[in-house]
């Protein structure tokens, strides 16, 4: 008879560590990249090379500086560089890029700890600085390659201010003005496709994002057709899908239980319609997510499930 072995909990092992994640996150977002890099061209490797170069020598230089391991081959710099990069304008001077690196890692993720202790997603915290520093060059815009057209603004500034609705197929495909990783609908939901087939990602913040916004810009367009657009275009246009997909999702600044992860996927659909419908800005993705990157706590607090045998004891 073998002999029984105890161990202590947890008795669930994975061997999906942080680096196994990070580099399967990374293989994610590589259709977004080939199809900012088809659609921009050169100017799109510039800003991916520049944001990356900001992301890594500084975690090197700081982790290096602090007297701690340096771990930059786990990759968590390199998504965070090409995450910062597809939220940009292909436009952008390469300085800036970089800057936006050095603050998604010194002020998004180093000034906390590290990885795992930062309160805001890095990537979208760098792009707040970057709008709020510059916001011209923020919002200068470049038509992909093959698009003739007399504007290069985007499909949610043509919507919100002069009220002309992108057609769903150029949305859908890429050729349209806007950050370099957010045009391509379908290079995202690739992306999102090996995500849930490596189970790096749960599905209820993306799903819930991506229907409450649909309900919400659905019930607004069904009230006022003349000031708002259709559910299809809101969910195709902008950066939605890749909030969704990449940027929602992140295990550090999301939810760790499953009710709180519906609650915060809703959440973060609805004031991403309400900024887009009534706020200044044609775009609300990259606010409603830092915004519920801060309650996070919260709701973790609050949906925390009963321990087992808690409140039964006489």
């Amino acid at each position: 008879m073998e002999k029984l072995t105890i161990t202590a909990s947890p008795h669930i092992s994975s061997d999906a560590d942080v680096k196994y994640i990070m580099k399967e996150a990374v293989k994610a977002l590589l259709p977004v990249v080939a199809a900012s890099l088809y659609f921009f061209g050169m100017q799109a490797f510039g800003v991916i090379t520049a944001s990356l170069a900001g992301t890594v020598i500084t975690e090197f230089v700081l982790q290096k500086a602090r007297n701690r391991k340096v771990r930059i081959n786990d990759h968590s710099a390199v998504i965070t560089g090409l995450l910062l990069a597809m939220v940009l304008p292909p436009s952008l001077p390469l300085w800036m890029c970089f800057l936006g690196g050095v603050i998604a890692i010194g002020l998004g993720k180093e000034i906390f700890g590290g990885l795992g202790c930062n309160i805001f997603n890095p990537a979208l915290l760098a792009r707040a600085f970057l709008m709020a520093a510059f916001p011209v060059a923020l919002t200068t815009w470049t038509n992909p390659r093959g698009v003739d057209a007399v504007t290069s603004a985007t499909p949610l500034a043509l919507e919100k201010f002069g009220h002309n609705i992108t057609d769903w197929m150029p949305l859908f495909v890429g050729r349209v003005g806007g950050s370099i990783g957010e045009t391509s609908a379908l290079a995202i939901l690739a992306g999102f496709g090996y995500m849930m087939y490596k189970k790096i990602i749960d599905y209820r913040i993306p799903t819930a994002f991506i229907m409450s916004a649909v309900v919400f810009s659905g019930a607004v367009h069904l009230i006022d057709p003349s000031h708002s657009a259709g559910p299809v275009f809101h969910v195709l246009a902008g950066g939605l899908l890749l909030g969704a997909v990449f940027m929602a999702t992140d295990p550090v600044t999301s939810p760790v239980t499953k009710k709180g992860r519906w609650i915060f996927g809703a959440a973060c659909g609805i004031i991403a319609m309400i900024i887009r419908n009534w706020g200044g800005l044609p775009e609300g993705v990259m606010y409603s997510i830092l915004l519920m990157n801060a309650v996070t706590p919260l709701i973790n607090m609050m949906t925390r499930p009963k321990r087992f045998g808690a409140g039964y004891a006489k």
